[in-house]
């Protein structure tokens, strides 16, 4: 059972699971590039997804079933498992890490309900094993921003955060995510959903009422496309999330309004386009620094005026810095500290988006219990 911080000096063994976007685009470059960890086996069962790995990844062990990790010698045992496969499998197979005293990373959504991360948490609790959840957005360069500029003052009270997540995607792609079976978890209220109102909480604290209305635009669609979350939190803010796939024309990703200033920020961050490009946070292109944003993409600050009309101030964005998390997590490890998300935090936002489901359904505010 991996239950005692490890050697400073010996690299943690990585067990990743899943090989689909995230496993690919997200968590095996930004474990690859983490100090303290390597990247030692990937589980996909499917061939094309192997030769894939083997071409990225010429080191690394690939094998057919997440089984072949438990069934390991305790001297072969990896250190860490990372959960990226699809989000119906994510609770039975954390609960078969946990039981097996591996430490686990699970890709959001960590579970379908609040209920199943809290019992989750509690089993991790229970074997003195590690559990994170990863919620890479918590390090986008316009999230960060944000935060410093609450730190600093620069906006005065908080009345009303709007964020947006939206895409323009007529047409419907297919897989899992877009499935309407109630046991895959998909639509954009678990997908995106999970980013913003995570966001939100991290910002504005816990939720108290939430209002949505989760709508169908697609030809074909089977499950949410196009979502509006209001959240009230407990200390009187007001967030406004939308998440999309069939935006025509993109609003500001966020517009935070304050008692003395307004901050108005367009575009995502750069951080999973360079990943999709092939780039690495340990070796970024032309000499330039990871996550970082040319001046003319900053958001601006001011009161009064548009940001479109050259209104209020440029803002210098903070550098975006996903690897910020498994370093986290490596450390962590190592001396036996915090995760960076856990799964409680993971509960208050499913608890969020239940609500939120349940909102639209019925056409509803929600309320939550403090």
């Amino acid at each position: 059972m991996n239950t005692a911080p490890t050697s400073p000096t010996t690299p943690l063994r990585v067990a990743l699971i899943g090989y689909g976007l995230a496993g690919s685009v997200f968590h095996a470059p930004l474990v690859s590039a983490t100090e303290g960890l390597v990247l030692d086996s990937v589980v996909t069962s499917d061939p094309g997804r192997q030769a894939q790995v083997r071409e990225a990844h010429p080191d690394v062990r690939v094998t057919a079933s997440a089984a072949d990790l438990w069934d390991r010698a305790v001297e072969d045992s990896p250190g860490l498992v990372v959960i990226a496969s699809p989000n119906k499998t994510h609770v039975p197979l954390a609960t078969a890490a946990l039981t097996a005293g591996i430490p686990v990373v699970v890709d959001k959504p960590l579970a379908a309900t609040a209920a199943e991360a809290r019992e989750l948490s509690a089993l991790a609790d229970r074997t003195g094993t590690f559990l994170s959840v990863f919620q890479n957005r918590r390090w986008d360069n316009d999230f960060l921003t944000v935060r410093r500029l609450l730190a600093d003052g620069e906006l005065g009270e908080v009345q009303r955060f709007e964020s947006r997540f939206e895409r323009w995607r007529p047409q419907l792609k297919g897989g899992w995510r877009e499935s309407g079976a109630p046991e895959e978890i998909g639509g954009l209220l678990y997908d995106l959903g999970s980013h913003v109102v995570d966001q939100a909480l991290v910002l504005f604290g816990p939720a108290v009422r939430v209002y949505a209305e989760a709508d169908l635009r697609r030809p074909g669609a089977e499950t949410d496309d196009d979502t509006f979350i209001a959240i009230t939190h407990a200390n009187g803010v007001r967030s406004h999330l939308y998440v999309s796939a069939t935006t025509a024309q993109l609003g500001p990703r966020f517009r935070v309004l304050g008692s003395r200033a307004g901050y108005v920020k367009y575009g995502l961050d750069p951080q999973e386009a360079a990943l999709r490009e092939g780039l690495r946070p340990d070796r970024a292109a032309d000499g330039a620094l990871w996550g970082e944003e040319p001046p003319h993409l900053w958001g601006r600050l001011g009161s009064g005026e548009s940001p479109l009309t050259g209104g209020g101030i440029p803002v210098p964005t903070e550098h975006g810095d996903y690897p910020a998390y498994y370093a986290a997590v490596a450390r962590a490890l190592r001396t036996g500290g915090p995760a960076p998300v856990t799964a409680h935090e993971a509960a208050q936002c499913l608890e969020v988006l239940e609500a939120a489901r349940r909102s639209s359904r019925d056409g509803v505010a929600v309320d939550i219990a403090a």
